[in-house]
């Protein structure tokens, strides 16, 4: 019996491993949201009222830093997607580093932004 292969913990600390691993979280999370969403969209299936009652919980301070937390995992997927796309379609070879430090800059400006727009 062979022995199982050692982890190479070099490869998790290279930043191409950040942006493989953020562009993953953030799917998974952003998948977690959506039958949440639907949930909500659904209150108002039961009328005025009840959509007015279930946005009534939008006020609460846990769902404004959700609705930020949301606007920074868009912005790092879609980020992260793009990047993806440049690689295997773009004439370029390699990871590219600066793609991956100007999409982890653009997920923070879009969440910064958003606060400084939300009032």
């Amino acid at each position: 019996m062979s022995s199982r292969p050692k982890l190479d913990y070099r490869a998790k600390s290279h930043l191409s491993y950040f942006a493989y691993a953020s562009h993953r979280f953030s799917g998974l999370l952003l998948a977690c949201f959506i039958p949440l969403h639907f949930l909500m969209l659904s209150q108002s299936l039961r009328g005025a009222q009840g959509f007015g009652q279930s946005l009534a919980l939008t006020d609460i301070w846990v769902f404004k830093f959700g609705e930020w937390a949301l606007v920074i995992l868009l912005a790092v997927h879609l980020t992260g997607g793009l990047r993806l796309l440049i690689i295997e379609f773009g004439p370029w070879n390699g990871l590219r580093k600066g793609w991956i430090q100007l999409s982890t800059l653009f997920g923070i400006a879009c969440g910064l932004l958003f606060l400084y727009f939300a009032n």
